[in-house]
């Protein structure tokens, strides 16, 4: 993957200038950055796969980061020859994660977009564009946290994702936050939330607070693409990712 011109910093403070806030932090050590594996584009193979390991109960890590490396690329290929639900039929790629493979903070979204399912790769349409200004007003890149979705495929027409589909992508999902081992999660959006915590809430009842997932302490807020829409949810969704930055910055 190509890495991204970093944003300017007078649109990072245009941000918080916007909803705000003027405060940036920095990290004061610097963070080794691997590149994650390629997506691969997928041929729908005419036999079934073999199934991904079974993960309501994530197993051990493996070992040392290599290991958990090579794991990750294994389940990587598991899911580009996935054909567990419908979203397969459609789908141009599998859109599987990228970033850091052992960040300490990991993000998941809800599925593909049409941009995402063209290129591969996870939030790299407008909300992605947007997503990347928050992770620098906290100090932080792209390549250094880990994005994922709750589903690998793009629902047509960019639909929520129905609760079967959930239900075949969530061994990935649950595997691929076992192998990066995240000090921190943080949801985006309603159905991220939902997957994740097993609630109907609305989000507004639990965004800005924390939860536990696999026993990774969980911030729920507001997706990227909301905020496009609604302007009045920059303010809470900044306030959400600044308890995220500090806690990171406790350790």
């Amino acid at each position: 993957m190509s890495r991204s011109a970093p944003t300017p910093l007078s649109e990072i403070l245009a941000y918080l200038n916007d909803i705000g806030y003027g405060e940036i932090y920095r990290r004061s050590r610097p963070v080794a950055i691997a590149a994650p594996p390629a997506a691969p584009e997928l041929t729908v193979p005419v036999r079934p796969p073999m199934p991904t390991p079974a993960l309501s109960t994530p197993a051990a890590p493996a070992a040392g980061a290599g290991l958990r490396l090579a794991e990750m690329e294994s389940l990587a290929a598991a899911a580009a020859a996935c054909t567990r639900c419908r979203l397969a039929e459609g789908r141009k790629s599998v859109v599987f994660g990228s970033g850091h493979p052992d960040a300490d903070l990991m993000l998941i979204g809800e599925g593909p977009g049409a941009e995402e399912d063209r290129q591969g790769l996870p939030f790299v349409g407008p909300a992605g564009e947007l997503l990347t200004k928050i992770l620098q007003a906290i100090g932080l890149t792209r390549e250094e946290v880990y994005i994922a979705n709750v589903v690998k495929c793009r629902p047509p027409g960019n639909r929520d994702p129905q609760p079967d589909e959930v239900q075949a992508c969530r061994g990935y999902l649950e595997r691929q936050i076992a192998l990066v081992q995240p000090k921190l999660l943080v949801a985006l959006g309603r159905i991220a939330a939902h997957a994740l915590l097993g609630t109907e809430s609305p989000i507004g009842q639990i965004r800005g607070r924390w939860h536990q997932v696999q026993g990774v302490p969980t911030m729920v807020t507001y997706h990227p693409a909301a905020l496009l829409r609604n302007q009045a949810l920059k303010r809470p969704t900044w306030e959400d990712m600044q308890q995220v930055r500090d806690r990171l910055r406790a350790g």
